[in-house]
């Protein structure tokens, strides 16, 4: 095979590996996957390796093909589709991004692999949930040996890696040069930046593979540049491509005496079933050829019996030694053998006299509408001979189109060309077609955007608004994203008055699931989102107020510990820090504005407060230079992120927190005790500050965790178990009187809600105001006193004190809430300004 140490090195100092860093000889090649062989589990078993386009992950691969592994390859930068596979098919290890690089992780089980299994793909590399192909090692040497064959790929070439490295195309890019030991430029831009025409005339590449959309982009990118002289050979696959474009750029490569490759594939035959001779491209752009080496196509009819006439349509069948073993639906399906010997590819074909075949239509992409049999994918490629970008799909009672303006000419002119009725039409705006990492489209979103209601065509505009400094795609969810405790309320208010009510798990849900999710109807509140609400209220009565209403900083911690559990553990397992920190920034910018403000009016910088450690009691607020006592709540939250950030540093604590959040809750919460126990009496600080240390917090936090980790119900008695031993205990280390009793009691209740409670019916009229309250808690946090101290000083004497309260109280939330409604403006603001929009459309 390709990968083994005595292949690569036998082509010595020829240049393997071209990057901008540099070149990599196959004589480095070798050697470095060779070492990377040796860094696997000894054990043969099923590695996933998160497939970006570095000389380091190639090695990777390689090294792992070498040892004897079978190799499940990962999308790139899709951490929720990389755990997704991994939770479906368990690796013994893999190599993939964590802590902001990749690095080898090891795991305690793995699937069983048959000894002949080589990689394991998947037919929806979007999603991950996919049927998995089964690939042997000679199925990946045979096609590479063909492919080599049939293109006739030497050792003076170069290839321009464009495509993703996870996909069966671009795989077989990689083993083609690397088995005839041709080099491969590995590109880091797209198609359309500026800059790619330049590159890959520096790189002196001298083939290019694309799908039929990259060929779409690099006739926008070549407009005002010419393609670069040492270009001799283009290739495409992936889908069909108009004829009238295949016949364009055959005539453009032969013109400056290239090729023009047409081929076709798929997953199931390692990657390539079929090719066009260049030379019979230009009166037959229709066809997609005759086998490859060492393959055979037939046509086989509904019943199964081979179909010998020209012309005749039939499914198209291969036979080759490139065929699957079989497909793979869980992790007990990877131990068995060779399965099938011919590959019915589900797509309808016809061959002419002249022996070359062409596709008609996907048989799952038909509809039969009026006696007439329409090919979806042939009504695509009329659309696109006219100048229509469009997607296509149906049933036997309409055909759906997708496209940029859609309006009545295009109706009539599909209906023309399907030869039905206008009523049998339905149009769909979408301004770009969504699109998957391989370039197809991806037709289960565009029917989920088809069903959904108009106004749920917005979903995406609202989480961009939320995540204001990333790119988001309608695969992504609240979690995937890393949204945080902030995010959440924002995102849950604006997901309510979207739909009349919050959807059922929406955070696990791809905002294209979201998109086609009907109006709720129900009128109730989320129970972490009322705690939050009664706790900012607690907070703002307790302050100015004798009332016993104490505990609302503390059952926020709780609900801080939830929401951490819920959405950023996925950032500690992978080892990203930098991830996991990032909601800090929500926190600390409109802290450091109240800090500054203080700055001003003190004309000194409370440094203790700056520096985040005003709670260690270095100094008090009387001195200036710290802020007054209550902002001692964002100190101790960025200190415990920073402690669980060092916490999970080591690779021995991450492995222990993909494989049981729940148990790690509870070590943290056994911790977090000993610590409220143990270091006040051993550390005390002066003048009771100690409440507002993190070795007296920390163990609500770790309770909140615990809470969020309670996934069954005898979990659940046990964390209520447990709250009902701790939360009494520091009642009475707290100081044993009514308020300590009121505080800790009231928490014992919060945490049995949360607990055994999702929603909390409360009447329509209500939600939006709670869920406001909840969306602006941090802001009235911050602000409230500002009220009572400053605005309202000129008139604390005259007032009444219940009125002055009463004031106080409404006016601290009032101003928390314009101070939020003023973050979600800015925010609408950023997403609207041209300069996101460009940065959006550049990053696509």
């Amino acid at each position: 095979m390709f990968c083994t140490e005595e292949s690569l090195s036998s082509y010595g100092d020829l240049p393997a590996l071209i990057t901008d860093a540099g070149v990599t000889t196959y004589a480095d090649l070798a050697v470095a996957a060779s070492d990377f062989a040796r860094r696997f589990p000894e054990r043969r078993g099923l590695v996933s390796i998160e497939m970006t386009p570095t000389p380091t992950t190639i090695v990777a691969y390689l090294g792992a093909l070498q040892a004897g592994h079978a190799v499940m390859p990962l999308p790139s930068g899709q951490p929720e589709v990389a755990r997704s596979l991994e939770a479906r098919f368990p690796p013994a290890a893999s190599w993939r991004t964590a802590g902001g690089r990749q690095r080898l992780i090891r795991h305690r089980s793995s699937a069983e692999c048959h000894p002949d299994l080589a990689l394991l793909l998947t037919t929806s590399g979007s999603t991950g949930q996919g049927r998995g192909v089964r690939l042997s090692r000679s199925a990946v040497a045979a096609n590479a040996s063909s492919i080599v064959d049939f293109l006739e790929i030497g050792s003076a070439d170069r290839a321009a890696l464009v495509l993703p490295l996870h996909y069966s195309y671009g795989l077989s890019v990689l083993h083609s040069h690397i088995s005839a030991g041709a080099s491969l430029w590995l590109c880091r831009s797209t198609i359309l930046d500026p800059g790619f025409l330049p590159s890959l005339a520096r790189a002196g590449a001298t083939s290019l593979a694309g799908v039929p959309h990259h060929f779409r982009m690099l006739s926008t990118a070549t407009a005002n540049h010419d393609l670069p002289k040492s270009l001799a050979c283009m290739t495409v696959a992936g889908g069909a491509m108009p004829p009238s474009e295949v016949a364009r750029w055959s005539r453009c490569m032969a013109e400056r005496d290239g090729r023009f490759v047409v081929m076709y594939g798929q997953t199931e035959a390692t990657a390539r079933i079929a090719y066009l001779p260049p030379a019979t491209a230009d009166r037959a752009p229709d066809a997609i050829g005759h086998a490859i080496p060492e393959g055979h196509l037939s046509l086989r009819d509904v019943k199964g019996d081979p179909i010998t006439e020209p012309l005749q349509e039939g499914e198209l069948v291969y036979r080759g030694p490139n065929v699957m073993m079989g497909y793979a639906d869980e992790a007990e399906d990877l131990a068995r053998g060779p399965e099938i010997s011919e590959l019915r590819t589900g797509d309808m074909a016809v061959v002419g006299a002249d022996g070359l075949y062409r596709i008609t239509g996907r048989r799952s992409r038909m509809s039969k509408i009026a006696g007439l049999r329409i090919g979806h994918d042939a009504l695509e490629q009329a659309l696109a001979s006219s100048g229509i970008e469009a997607a296509v799909w149906g049933d036997d009672a309409h055909i759906w189109v997708a496209a940029d303006q859609p309006d009545v000419t295009l109706s009539k002119q599909v209906a023309r060309l399907a030869g039905i009725g206008t009523h049998h039409i339905r149009l769909v705006a979408c301004t770009t077609l969504p699109r998957r990492a391989n370039g197809k489209i991806d037709y289960p979103e565009l029917k989920k955007m088809a069903t959904a209601p108009e106004s749920n065509r917005d979903v995406l505009a609202l989480f961009e608004r939320t995540f204001t400094s990333i790119r988001v795609c309608r695969s992504d969810s609240f979690n995937s994203l890393g949204g945080d405790s902030l995010q959440h309320v924002e995102l849950s208010l604006a997901l309510d008055e979207h739909f009349g009510g919050l959807p059922e798990n929406w955070e696990q849900r791809p905002i294209s699931d979201l998109e086609s999710t009907r109006p709720a109807g129900v009128s109730s509140v989320p129970m972490p989102l009322l705690a939050r609400a009664l706790a900012i209220l607690a907070v703002v009565v307790a302050h100015q107020t004798y009332w016993p209403v104490y505990g609302g900083a503390a059952a926020m911690l709780i609900l801080l510990g939830v929401s951490i559990a819920q959405h950023r553990t996925s950032f500690l397992i992978d080892g990203d820090a930098k991830r996991f920190l990032a909601p800090l920034g929500r926190v600390l910018l409109p802290y450091f504005i109240v800090l500054a403000g203080y700055a001003i009016v003190w004309q000194q910088v409370p440094w203790a407060s700056f520096a985040l450690i005003g709670n260690f009691a270095v100094t008090i607020p009387e001195t200036h230079l710290m802020l007054p006592y209550l902002y001692w709540f964002v100190e101790a939250y960025v200190q415990m992120c920073l402690l669980i950030a060092l916490l999970f540093r080591p690779a021995g604590t991450r492995r222990w927190l993909s494989r049981s959040l729940y148990g790690v809750g509870l070590a943290l919460l056994a911790v977090g005790v000993v610590l409220r126990i143990v270091l006040p009496e051993i550390w005390p600080l002066p003048a009771g500050r100690s409440q507002f240390s993190v070795p007296w917090v920390f163990y609500l936090l770790a309770l909140g965790w615990c809470i969020a980790a309670a996934d069954s119900t005898s979990r659940r008695v046990q964390v209520l178990a447990a709250a009902t031993v701790i939360l009494p205990m520091a009642a009475w280390l707290g100081g044993n009187w009514y308020g300590s009793w009121s505080k800790y009691l009231s928490l014992l209740a919060l945490t049995g809600l949360l607990l055994f409670v999702r929603t909390v019916p409360i009447p329509r009229i209500a939600v939006r105001g709670i869920m406001q309250l909840a969306q602006a808690a941090f802001p009235i946090y911050l602000l409230h006193r500002l009220v009572p101290e400053l605005l309202m000083q000129p008139w604390a004497e005259s007032l009444p004190r219940g009125l002055f309260d009463l004031i106080a109280i409404l006016g601290g939330l009032a101003l928390g809430l314009l101070a939020g409604r003023l973050l979600t403006w800015c925010s609408k603001a950023v997403i609207a300004s041209p300069v996101y929009r460009k940065r959006v459309l550049t990053s696509l």
